[in-house]
Parts: structure tokens; C-alpha cells; sequence
């Protein structure tokens, strides 16, 4: 999996019921034409990140086929986890 493009969005709680902060991450990735999540059109992660004490861990994640806008019914192994949360840790660490 190679991440080739993304977008970060701060999620704010005006409430502020939850603690810590929140962000959504939407991740354009390129599959491996032999990888099981292989599509023609592309493969799209929105990923919820939540961060307490300075420690980004992942919520949730959903991953959708782009051309049909559909979400798809497969979990990522661990170790694809672990690349999407350092990717995630080092952009919220920029912002």
C-alpha cells in the first residue's frame, strides 16, 4: 500500500464532551494489482484518528471503491494499521 495523496481535517466538539482532540484523515492509496482491495479506479481510506495526551491512535477506519463511491467490507491487516497511523502521526506532528 502507498499512500499518494491525502487530506487532514481537525474535528471539533463544541460540546466538548470528548476528550482529546480528533481528526479525519481521507487516504488516496495505491494497491497492488495482486492485493485482495484491489479496484481499477482506486482505493480511498477515511480514517478517524483520535489523540489524548499527545498520542495519535486510530478510532475507526472505512475504505471505499472511488468510482462507485462505495465502502468496501474488508479490515486491514496489522501491519498496514501501523504504516496508516505513522503516516498520520508524522502530518498531525507537522501541523
Amino acid at each position: 500500500m502507498n499512500i499518494t495523496q491525502f487530506s487532514m481535517e481537525e474535528i471539533l466538539d463544541p460540546t466538548n464532551i470528548i476528550e482529546g482532540k480528533r481528526y479525519e484523515f481521507i487516504l488516496d492509496v495505491d494497491i497492488d494489482e495482486e492485493d485482495e482491495l484491489y479496484h481499477e479506479a482506486g482505493i480511498e481510506i477515511r480514517v478517524l484518528i483520535g489523540e489524548k495526551e499527545g498520542a495519535p491512535f486510530i478510532l475507526n477506519y472505512f475504505i471505499m471503491e472511488k468510482a462507485k463511491r462505495e465502502y468496501l467490507d474488508f479490515a486491514l491487516e496489522d501491519d498496514e494499521l501501523e504504516e496508516i497511523l505513522t503516516f498520520c502521526k508524522e502530518e498531525i506532528a507537522k501541523a
